[in-house]
């Protein structure tokens, strides 16, 4: 997206409607004086910016109208199973009731879902190749892709469930803990919030791209200036997740170190998937985190707290032993 926004061809204050007309006119549910559910007018358009930012009110089929959007058979993250192009996914949502007005709270969702089907019109391509062309193919990422191909499903992981003994089981397989689909599958929705699968060093390379201000081994994908705006707290005080820390342009950002009250640094930006992974980027201490795991639930695990804790305390700048 940002990408985009640097071409000239997408900008943050743009209307979604822009470019996918069903977003025209949204609709947001609220709960009635009753025990029912009113749907009223969303208050104003949704922007570029809202969704980059998780503030357009667009949750994963939750909230006051899940009804609806469980009818419309739209609910959860996992698209890789879905027979159709992820634009006619997107346009069936812009029909149901949102969780949210625009702006006024942050809601974790299918908001860069939206995005990827912006891109695909913005852009022209379909966003498979757009991302394969644009940026893994430059920072030579070889091993992330939409789909496998069948030469690498053996390298597919699997995906664990904390068991209620402390230990681990193999998930039941089905749903969003299903992995098959991303190699037998139908191959057909390049979901832009939840789709690739990849690898710790493929990943870690696009890292590195935005910790050195978007160039990574003679590859420039944004300008340092995209970076920096993309990495400060664009929602006040709207985010819930953690004290001390704001959202950005698609990242968590860490604005006070001692209200967040773990270790690491102001400035700090980082996000986490599904399955219990991690990742973080530290640009004051020159530093890239990626922690892989394959584990839907996690339960009460603090692993990523101790492994918080464990790298930053090795972290001496010459300071002896």
């Amino acid at each position: 997206v940002m990408m985009l926004v640097e071409e000239g061809r997408v900008g943050l204050s743009d209307p979604v409607a822009r470019f996918l007309p069903a977003f025209e006119k949204t609709t947001v549910a609220v709960p009635s004086e009753g025990s029912g559910t009113d749907v009223v007018p969303a208050k104003r358009a949704i922007t570029i910016r809202d969704l980059l930012t998780h503030t357009a009110g667009i949750s994963y089929g939750e909230g006051p109208g899940q009804d609806q959007w469980k009818a419309a058979g739209i609910q959860g993250w996992y698209f890789a199973d879905r027979d159709e192009p992820v634009r006619a996914t997107v346009d069936r949502m812009a029909a149901l009731p949102f969780e949210a007005q625009p702006g006024e709270s942050w809601v974790y969702g299918y908001s860069t879902d939206i995005l990827g089907a912006v891109v695909e019109v913005a852009s022209g391509l379909p966003l498979d190749e757009l991302l394969r062309t644009r940026i893994f193919a430059p920072l030579g990422m070889k091993d992330t892709h939409f789909y496998l191909p069948p030469e690498k499903r053996d390298r597919l992981t699997v995906v664990y469930s904390a068991a209620e003994d402390g230990g681990l089981e193999k998930a039941d397989g089905e749903g969003m803990s299903s992995q098959g689909a991303y190699v037998d599958g139908p191959r057909r929705s390049f979901s832009g919030g939840a789709g690739l699968v990849s690898t710790a060093q493929d990943y870690a390379r696009f890292l590195q791209a935005l910790l050195g201000g978007g160039h990574l081994s003679g590859a420039r994908i944004l300008a340092p200036s995209t970076v920096r705006l993309m990495t400060v707290n664009h929602v006040g005080d709207l985010y819930p997740w953690a004290e001390g820390t704001g959202f950005g342009l698609g990242f968590s950002v860490v604005e006070d170190l001692g209200e967040r009250g773990q270790p690491g640094s102001v400035g700090e930006f980082a996000w986490g998937g599904a399955y219990h992974s991690n990742y973080w980027v530290d640009p004051r201490e020159d530093l890239v985190v990626v922690y892989m795991t394959q584990l839907r639930p996690a339960g009460d695990l603090d692993d990523v707290d101790r492994l918080r804790a464990l790298v930053y305390a090795a972290l001496l700048h010459g300071e002896g032993p």
